[in-house]
């Protein structure tokens, strides 16, 4: 548009000289001894405007030929940067592609070469990763020097360098090294969210919870956090807070920190209600499970809103039996007023609660309350029927043996009476058979009733009679072989007979 502006303008101009030229007919006298030169006035004035236009384009030549080595250097500065510009991409989209080698040799002669101290520290932290991801530390941080000292004393490049050093260190778990180079970067506007949750990442794997949970409300006020992961970070903080919190106001202090849907999360109300209850604040520690509980019935928090002393149990039981009205068939809330009714000495309505937890989940905490109330109630059989199912339950194999167990040899056991005898007193000759210390008779499930002991025979050498009143002690133990078990090493060398039931 610019040129068809100018175009026109001329035209308009040479449509005008050309009309006053017309209409002043006239000569132009040059005189310059001893020559003298007569032109018409049109003439002259196009050799004049010839003139002008011939010496621009001469002037213009003069300086183009002048300004030739400037614009070499330019050419050459711009062939170079293209060049870097190429290598650059290159060695990132290999670094994207997952080609860490082939990155890393574009990336290091971009480095070795190029002249600015801008795509040196680029290229520097680039060939850095592509060494971290295939493992090559020791290069990394010849690399990373090298990056370090191509930033010189310009301070956004050297914040680079220290959040990309600090990232590869977190990533090699690292944390200390990580944290010394994150912390200046940290101002008080907290504007660098990159480096904030970097820090974060630091302090989280340092265990420091306090500043995890500093940092994390920092980051969710602006937004540059996931709201699902930084709730998950700050409970996780709390919790741990309050379980080691060994001062009253400090677990004030932090309870009062949190909102209100903070201290109705389970894991949250599950430790600051041990908190409290580690410093005798049962009342209060029952008043945050209770709030708790009133959003969510929660197997943690129901477990340990059972575990009471015994002044506390009638109110957590009729507190509890309000909740039993929404949720009937709620397990873990029969198992809860179970335990409650035990600790209100409640025996009956405890083992009913118990029995109707049991019978909607088989739980090792349930079986193991009911054989513990089996147990205290007379009632053995049913309490070690329990056990076992408790021991199920927990994942360890019980094996179901279909014999008596053999008694122990306690030859050699220490004795108390021993160590008071006379060291000069005659010794009573030693007794070949072993003594029992323990058995335990196992139903094998035979629908004859009580398996019957089989006695060994009298020792050779010996007499009958005596024999038997000396092993009165085998006729409690079943003395039959054990399967896949060498009898010739036991204590008494095999050389005993066993017979057949």
């Amino acid at each position: 548009m610019r040129s068809w502006f100018w175009t026109l303008i001329l035209l308009v101009a040479a449509v005008a000289l050309a009309l006053v030229l017309r209409e002043h007919g006239g000569n132009v006298l040059i005189v310059a001894h001893p020559w003298r030169i007569e032109l018409s006035l049109s003439l002259a004035v196009v050799l004049l405007l010839a003139g002008f236009v011939a010496l621009h384009w001469l002037l213009r030549c003069a300086g183009w030929l002048g300004a030739g080595p400037e614009r070499f250097r330019a050419w050459r500065g711009r062939r170079a940067q293209t060049r870097d510009v190429e290598l650059l991409e290159s060695g990132w989209i290999n670094v994207l592609e997952g080609r860490y080698a082939q990155a890393e040799k574009d990336l290091s002669n971009l480095l070795s070469r190029t002249r600015s101290a801008d795509r040196k520290v680029l290229a520097g932290l680039s060939a850095a990763r592509a060494l971290h991801l295939l493992g090559e530390y020791k290069r990394r941080d010849q690399v990373l020097r090298l990056a370090q000292e191509g930033a010189g004393q310009d301070n956004r490049l050297r914040q680079a360098v220290d959040t990309v050093t600090a990232e590869m260190y977190l990533d090699q778990g690292r944390a200390a090294e990580a944290l010394a180079l994150l912390e200046p970067l940290q101002d008080a506007s907290s504007r660098y969210f990159h480096s904030t949750r970097l820090l974060l990442r630091a302090h989280r794997q340092l265990g420091h919870d306090e500043q995890v949970y500093a940092l994390t409300r920092v980051l969710l006020r602006r937004s540059a956090i996931d709201p699902t992961q930084a709730h998950t970070f700050i409970r996780g903080a709390v919790a741990r807070r309050f379980a080691q919190c060994d001062d009253e106001a400090a677990i004030k202090t932090l309870w009062a920190d949190l909102t209100a849907d903070e201290r109705l999360d389970p894991a949250i109300a599950l430790a600051a209600a041990q908190a409290q209850a580690r410093f005798g604040h049962a009342v209060e520690s029952a008043r945050i499970l209770e709030a708790a509980l009133g959003r969510a019935l929660d197997d943690g928090l129901l477990r340990a809103y059972a575990q009471c002393e015994p002044d506390q149990a009638a109110h957590r039981l009729a507190r509890a039996e309000i909740w039993l009205k929404s949720n009937p068939d709620h397990p873990s809330l029969l198992a809860a007023l179970g335990q409650l009714c035990l600790g209100a000495q409640l025996w009956g309505q405890g083992e009913h609660y118990l029995e109707r937890s049991l019978a909607l989940r088989s739980d090792t905490h349930v079986h193991a309350l009911l054989a513990t109330l089996d147990d205290a109630l007379g009632r053995p059989d049913l309490a070690l029927e329990h056990w076992r199912k408790a021991s199920q339950e927990a994942g360890v194999a019980v094996p179901a043996v279909g014999r008596l167990l053999p008694a122990a040899d306690t030859r050699g056991d220490p004795r108390f009476d021993e160590a008071r005898q006379d060291p000069l007193a005659p010794q009573a000759p030693e007794s070949r058979i072993p003594e029992a210390a323990s058995g335990v008779y196992v139903d094998d499930g035979e629908p004859s009733g009580t398996p019957q002991p089989v006695a060994g025979p009298p020792e050779p050498g010996t007499a009958s009679a005596p024999a038997a009143k000396a092993s009165h002690g085998d006729d409690y133990f079943d003395t039959a072989p054990i399967p896949g078990v060498d009898m010739s090493q036991t204590s008494d060398g095999g050389s005993r007979s066993l017979h057949k039931r």
